[in-house]
């Protein structure tokens, strides 16, 4: 049988058009499409802040400028805040992010409620957070005339206050902020801020998730803070 080239070289062709007819099947979305998806995700965003779409798009151009680099992780009305062109415009951002602080403080505190509540059930005899040969405390911020020090994981001056305020013989109440709830956090950041398991054991020092109250506090500053409640109003220590 005769062999006829051509017709063979059609054939091949044929064979391999359901080939490329499925590589244009999985062909990447186009860009156009791409734009739109993070167009339509921008717009989800900005609603979640309460801000327009004209106000978000104008924050990420912000991202992307020297306030990007010198604060990577700033908040959509934080950013806008600070880089307000009117006493109007920054006023409004203002009490956007009141607004939001408010929801997030009583989410937060909603959560330990719930949290405490489970604990108590699940385990009423068992100490949450535990130091060797310590039994901590989880008391709410209250107005004992303690002090109360706000930390935070990763804080060298936070580890330092708690030293010095520890070496002066204070009795203070210490709660870590972002502990998201492990109490392996905390213990571990004890240990590395050399807390002495005595002071903790006798009470004089204790150790408690946060769970909000710093913002409720509402005060001024970043951490650590020292603070104190005085004729009923919380001030910072200095």
């Amino acid at each position: 049988m005769k062999h006829h080239p051509i017709l063979i070289m059609s054939l091949l062709a044929t064979l391999h058009l359901p080939a490329s007819a499925q590589q244009t099947s999985n062909a990447q979305p186009s860009r156009n499409t791409l734009s739109q998806i993070e167009h339509n995700r921008d717009g989800e965003l900005a609603k979640a802040w309460g801000l327009r779409d004209e106000e978000f798009t104008r924050y990420r151009a912000l991202m992307d400028g020297p306030l990007g680099i010198y604060s990577p992780n700033l908040d959509p009305l934080s950013a806008l805040g600070v880089e307000a062109r009117s006493d109007e415009e920054r006023r409004r951002y203002a009490e956007l992010q009141v607004q939001a602080e408010a929801r997030r403080v009583e989410k937060l505190l909603a959560y330990q409620r719930a949290y405490d509540e489970a604990w108590q059930r699940l385990h009423p005899d068992m100490q949450r957070v535990n130091l060797p040969d310590a039994a901590p405390s989880t008391a709410a911020v209250g107005g004992s005339g303690r002090t109360a020090v706000f930390v935070r994981d990763g804080c060298v001056s936070c580890g330092q206050l708690v030293q010095r305020l520890q070496t002066s013989g204070a009795e203070f109440d210490v709660y870590m902020v972002g502990s998201r709830q492990e109490d392996s956090r905390i213990r571990d950041w004890a240990r590395r801020a050399q807390i002495d398991p005595a002071r903790v054991r006798s009470g004089s020092i204790t150790l408690n998730h946060d769970g909000g109250r710093w913002l409720s506090l509402g005060l001024p500053g970043d951490l650590p803070a020292a603070v104190r409640e005085v004729n009923g109003q919380w001030q910072r220590l200095p």
